[in-house]
């Protein structure tokens, strides 16, 4: 039986390169809306006013249910709390 590596366990888990990229993201995403949320000392209920949610919403977040999020939604929730994205493109080695 042959080990392969990953460079990211979405590598490893998802069916497609492009899938594997697009979950990266979303995953970023969602830990640095948890740890605003955290170094905030917000409730969930704050959150949610803050990011332009429901409470239900960003409870799913804090339960990292990634399968619920597009990029494009937790985008709009960094930018309404205040946060910049930043995006890097480069080759893959």
């Amino acid at each position: 039986m042959s080990k392969q590596r990953y460079a990211s366990v979405w590598d490893a888990i998802e069916g497609t390169p492009v899938e594997a990229e697009n979950m990266k993201l979303r995953s970023a995403l969602m830990v640095a809306l948890k740890s605003h949320i955290a170094r905030s000392e917000m409730s969930q209920a704050q959150a949610a006013l803050v990011f332009g949610v429901t409470q239900p919403r960003v409870s799913d977040l804090m339960r990292g249910k990634i399968n619920l999020f597009g990029l494009d939604a937790l985008v709009n929730m960094a930018a309404a709390a205040g946060l910049r994205v930043e995006m890097h493109v480069r080759a893959v080695e």
